[in-house]
């Protein structure tokens, strides 16, 4: 018998079905609930039943969207352990001073915002009077992602319990005095409060996600116990459309991470009107987190509809609220009780009829403000729940009115997002709806005043009471300093003394020294290798048997590979991740590891290495944040250089990492060209990022996949490498060929694996054109920069200091010739400090794919361009005749 006209085959049509007489009972039922009670009264019935089934652990795919009503029923809430009137009192002085401040501040122009934290103030303060951990309990105490925009909020809290001074809230947006605060949780710029910057918005939540893993990570690897702290990431429903916001919630669930709570203000707008205008937000966000394993809970509904859906015997109340679109039902928070009820109960006869025994102050209550994130016995319901659950993180879905309490010009407005002030009147108004003791005569001078109940009043004594068992202040950021020992020198010693004959790329010392530095005693354990699933193409297969891959579950199977010497092995106290095919992903893990020692107190040396391409351009934003989050680690971009990678093409050959890099003030840039300068650089690293005087600053090294062979380091060239310039040796060096004593001189000055190329042109100038050239090695064009500015800045206050690249060039007559593997803007940082003739060579423009020797003609940058460009800077300078550049030219087939 042939299916229905329209009619797909489902995956149970394939599965033999034992009993066929039963499951024709069964749709036979179906049938007769649909003809008698109607299909809605069917549909519930199949719904509970899935409930019911998913609730008693049957394998079934879940429901991934449920009524648009509150996960737990006001019947089910446990009992609130607060005082709700005395909690009431202190976040009404919280509201009032977080729009004060900002009010306060747009006469100076320095903007703000006020219509977040007035929608989420209850998500925030029942959190911090009840769940969030401080940092002086046992173990870290909770990580906290506050959401950018409600800064406001978290400074009035500060400000009440005694934190921040009154001047403070007043310099709000106005660092540069020294005594300011900052627009956003910002830790390098108020590096006691804030732990997490979160404003650039996606970022919060994807690095909630990693930070919560890394805090398993840290466990079962036995460095810390982590067991009681827990990831609580406060987010925007708009937020949300951010890439990064969703991009690893199957790595949450997959890890079964339920030390981590989502708690998304659904206040339905975000910058410039309605999230989801003709939609559910809610539902699609429903949808989104339980398709990909998580636990939700909806809070949508304050107690005022407790009623309304105790008439709805219907349904009809349910079936409305899920088809009312998202912008429509702003509307609603926004008009007169008539038209609500001309236009969501006109909708049917059922709704007309409840709507009839409902009064208009009930009706304006529900639909202007009554939402459960407003309310704190639902929001410590929503969060109770949330630590109970076992086995999967929990997303908690949380209905609010943007600019709840502000008054009718701010509630639920297109443009709240960007109004910066209200008005005395409004403010007044405000006063009244909250409750609180602020005089008119407070206003006598048009500026709004700041409200604070007093230092020993009931409500600061009780903030503080409840802090105090919950483990201290919060949010809140200790840093408890832990030096570690440097690693012996045995680890170093086989890149200093060379490879002799043998070659080998830098990528591959990299890896080498790296793991000699994991078997150290004293910190090898320390060490959080991250790649984005290239490790065999950075020669790390070696590290998979030896330090083991991190896996929650260890390793439930037995690897295609086993019989072999490197083969693929995961474990549950693995030290590598891999992060598969995820620059963002790698990039979080790096953050959480890179700041273990703030956050637990337990320092940790990450390196992430990976496709060079694919860090600063891919992932630029979260290096920033890195930044801000005052992070400490390695950052290694491997196969690096427009021309190395070769037969990868335009998107693949990076040429410009190194610029994006130097506009990061905490970046430290190296670009080394043999392995002797990755050993100096790395071991300095070290000693500067967790020695006795920490600082707050990372590395980036740009390392290559050309084999060479790797020369001993000569004398006294440790200051070189590290400030960025030494000469690396001169044409009286040369064992062949030497030029003659008045010869024209140049100097050749080279990064990386350019170095090469400028040692081959050096060979060149002095066999077939009697130049002397002088190889300069530029380890570092970011740090000779750095270092020229700070002079700069110091000759402004009056101190006279000469740029290293001056001195080190002091004396030298003759012009200098700079060449890397990157655009020329790269070298051409340091220019305006070196006092000789300037000119350099670069590969601008897009990749191609070539041979290495091709690729490097195409851009102008092999020893032969290389020459052809020496003998042109001689010739301007009348050293060399013009004819040479011609006959050079055609010698070289240019």
């Amino acid at each position: 018998m042939s299916d229905p006209v329209g009619k797909l085959p489902s995956e149970l049509d394939q599965l033999p079905d034992r009993d066929t007489e039963e499951t024709a009972e069964w749709a036979a039922s179906l049938d007769a609930v649909a003809k008698a009670a109607g299909t809605r009264r069917a549909e519930y019935l199949l719904r509970r039943t899935l409930q019911h089934a998913e609730a008693a652990g049957l394998a079934l795919p879940k429901l991934l969207e449920t009524d648009y009503v509150n996960t737990i029923p006001t019947a089910a809430e446990p009992e609130f352990p607060g005082d709700e009137e005395m909690e009431a009192k202190i976040t009404a002085w919280n509201r009032w001073n977080a729009a004060a401040m900002v009010t306060r501040g747009s006469k100076y122009g320095v903007g703000g915002h006020i219509a977040t934290f007035a929608s989420a103030a209850w998500l925030y303060e029942t959190g911090f009077q009840h769940f969030f951990r401080g940092k002086e309990a046992d173990g870290s105490g909770d990580q906290l992602y506050i959401q950018g925009h409600a800064s406001p909020g978290i400074y009035a809290r500060a400000f009440l319990d005694g934190r921040i001074s009154e001047q403070q809230l007043d310099n709000f947006r106005q660092e540069s005095g020294g005594n300011g605060l900052p627009s956003y949780p910002h830790p390098r710029r108020l590096p006691w409060l804030w732990e997490f910057p979160t404003v650039s918005m996606g970022l919060g939540p994807l690095s909630a996600i990693y930070q919560a893993r890394f805090n398993r990570y840290l466990q079962n690897r036995n460095i810390k116990d982590t067991s009681n702290s827990h990831v609580w990431a406060f987010l925007g429903d708009g937020e949300m459309d951010e890439p990064e916001s969703t991009a690893a919630l199957a790595l949450a669930s997959r890890e079964q991470l339920d030390n981590l709570t989502f708690v998304i203000n659904c206040n339905l707008q975000r910058l410039d009107g309605p999230v989801r205008a003709n939609f559910r937000v809610v539902q699609e966000l429903e949808a989104q987190f339980r398709g990909a394993g998580w636990n939700v809970i909806k809070t949508l509904w304050g107690s005022a509809w407790d009623e309304l859906f105790q008439l709805d015997t219907t349904g009809a109340l349910v079936r409305r609220i899920r088809e009312v679109p998202d912008a429509q039902f702003q509307t609603y928070a926004t008009r007169d009780v008539a038209y609500i009820r001309q236009h969501f109960f006109g909708a049917n006869a059922e709704l007309v009829q409840l709507a009839g025994v409902l009064s208009d102050a009930k009706i304006a209550e529900c639909f202007h403000s009554s939402r459960g994130g407003h309310e704190p016995r639902k929001v410590y319901a929503a969060y109770k729940a949330a630590l109970a659950h076992k086995g999967a993180p929990t997303v908690i879905l949380a209905q609010t009115v943007k600019g709840h309490t502000l008054g009718a010009g701010f509630e639920s407005k297109n443009a709240n997002h960007q109004m910066k002030k209200l008005t005395i009147d409004e403010f007044k108004d405000m006063r009244d709806l909250l409750g609180l003791p602020i005089p008119d005569s407070a206003f006598a001078d048009g500026t709004v005043p700041y409200g604070h109940p007093g230092a020993n009043s009931p409500e600061v004594q009780y903030l503080h009471e409840r802090r105090a068992a919950l483990g201290g202040p919060a949010p809140a950021r200790k840093v408890h300093h832990v030096a570690l020992p440097a690693p012996a020198e045995r680890s170093f010693a086989p890149l200093l003394k060379g490879s002799g004959k043998q070659e080998m790329a830098t990528t591959m010392a990299f890896v080498r020294l790296v793991k000699d530095l994991m078997r150290d005693k004293e910190t090898g354990k320390r060490w959080v290798p991250i790649v984005p699933d290239e490790a065999r193409t950075f020669g790390m297969e070696s590290l998979f048997p030896s330090a083991g891959i991190y896996s929650p579950l260890g390793q439930t199977y037995e690897p295609v590979d086993r019989d072999q010497l490197m083969y693929y092995k995961e474990a549950k106290d693995g030290q590598i991740l891999n992060e598969g095919i995820t620059e963002a992903g790698a990039m979080a893990d790096f953050i959480a590891a890179c700041t273990s020692y703030a956050t637990h107190g337990e320092p940790m040396i990450p390196f992430y290495i990976f496709y060079s391409m694919f860090g600063w351009q891919r992932t630029a934003d979260q290096m920033w944040q890195l930044a801000d989050q005052l992070g400490k680690g390695f950052i290694v971009g491997a196969t690096a250089g427009r021309t190395t990678l070769t037969g990868e093409g335009l998107q693949h050959a990076d040429g410009h990492s190194h610029l994006i890099a130097s506009t990061n003030p905490a970046s430290l840039n190296y670009d080394p060209a043999f392995a002797y300068e990755i050993a100096v650089i790395v071991k300095d690293g070290l000693r500067r990022m967790y020695g006795e005087k920490p600082e707050d600053v990372f590395y980036y090294l740009t390392v290559y996949n050309e084999p060479k062979p790797q020369p001993a380091m000569p004398e006294g060239v440790e200051e070189g490498i590290l400030r960025g310039l030494y000469r690396f040796n001169t044409a009286a060096d040369l064992a062949e060929a030497a030029p003659a004593a008045d010869a024209p001189k140049i100097q050749l000055m080279a990064s990386g694996t350019a170095i090469h190329w400028a040692l081959e042109a050096q060979r060149l100038l002095a066999a077939d054109w009697n130049v002397a050239a002088d190889v300069w090695s530029a380890t570092s064009w970011g740090e000779l920069r750095r270092d020229a500015l700070e002079c700069d800045e110091a000759l402004l206050r009056g101190e006279m200091r000469t740029p290293y690249v001056t001195r080190a060039l002091e004396g030298v007559t003759s012009p200098v010739l700079a060449v890397s593997d990157w655009m020329r803007q790269v070298p051409d940082q340091i220019s305006q400090w070196v006092e000789q003739d300037w000119t350099s060579l670069g590969t601008d423009g897009f990749g191609l794919s070539d041979t290495r020797e091709g690729a490097r003609r195409h851009f102008g940058v092999d020893a032969q361009s290389i020459v052809v460009a020496a003998l042109a800077q001689l010739a301007r300078r009348g050293e060399v005749p013009a004819s040479a550049i011609k006959e050079a030219r055609e010698r070289y087939g240019l």
